[in-house]
């Protein structure tokens, strides 16, 4: 596991509403993650381009505006296509079991959806950190 997980949160499209992404993002810091905020209406272009260039391990996207299906598989192909596919994505916000399954399918490593305790969210960041280098490793 790398010395100290670095994660960006971000909040894609036009969801102006930021305050679960920040409650995420201060669980993390507290938890003794390296967290970087992107804040609003980022593309998902600017994201992907923030993690590459800050080096994170994990990113975190948060929609409520219904574009989830949309925006975030947009992030982990464009991850894909610059060849940093190892950097993790999981998502959270309004978003319906079926599509959270169908999210999972393409490519997200988790989704959370409202009410998720923080504790749980940090859990498993650190779950998935540890997978990924399990991997590397043995690769």
């Amino acid at each position: 596991m790398p010395e100290k997980i670095r994660v960006l949160i971000a909040k894609p499209g036009l969801d102006g509403h930021d305050r679960g992404a920040k409650v995420v993002a201060r669980a993390m810091r507290d938890a003794g993650m390296e967290v970087i905020y992107t804040g609003l209406r980022q593309t998902p272009e600017q994201i992907a381009e923030a993690a590459i260039q800050e080096d994170v391990d994990l990113i975190g996207l948060s929609c409520l505006s219904g574009a989830h299906m949309t925006l975030f598989p947009r992030v982990v192909d464009i991850l894909k296509k610059e060849g940093a596919e190892d950097i993790i994505v999981f998502g959270g916000g309004i978003i319906p079991e079926d599509d959270a399954e169908e999210l999972e399918k393409m490519g997200l490593s988790a989704i959370f959806g409202p009410g998720t305790d923080t504790n749980r969210i940090v859990e498993r960041a650190r779950e998935l950190v540890e997978e990924r280098d399990r991997k590397t490793a043995a690769a």
